[in-house]
């Protein structure tokens, strides 16, 4: 647990996926998740029983949240209730999202990932 100002320099990434990077202070019953994203790398659909919100930092996104995909650019928010599948993929360039889970992601917090699958390889 972290508590006052963080130096994101510091702290350790983990990569759930290829091409993405994150930090994810946190506390008592808040974590944030700062996500690099590089082009093209994809968070496939998954779900988890935190909810989340976040802001779309920098670059483009199609983000799918339920049954909905819409392309988003920077300054986008976007809130993602308990249980719902979603998926990001950065599009035209890299991203960066300030992503905010409550309660605190306790795979993240272990520098784990429990709920984001990997990657199937492409057909051919």
């Amino acid at each position: 647990m972290q508590t006052g100002f963080i130096d994101l320099a510091r702290l350790t990434p983990i990569s759930p996926v290829p091409g993405c990077r994150m930090r994810t202070p946190f506390g008592q019953n808040l974590m944030l998740s700062y996500l690099e994203m590089d082009n093209g790398a994809e968070v496939p659909l998954h779900h988890h029983p935190h909810e989340q919100g976040g802001i779309l930092i920098r670059g483009r996104l199609q983000l799918t949240i339920g049954d909905e995909t819409r392309v988003v650019e920077a300054g986008s928010l976007f809130l993602i209730p308990s249980n719902v599948p979603h998926r990001a993929v950065a599009i035209d360039g890299p991203a960066t999202v300030l992503d905010v889970f409550s309660p605190v992601r306790e795979d993240y917090a272990e520098l784990t990932n429990r709920y984001i699958p990997p990657l199937e390889a492409p057909a051919g």
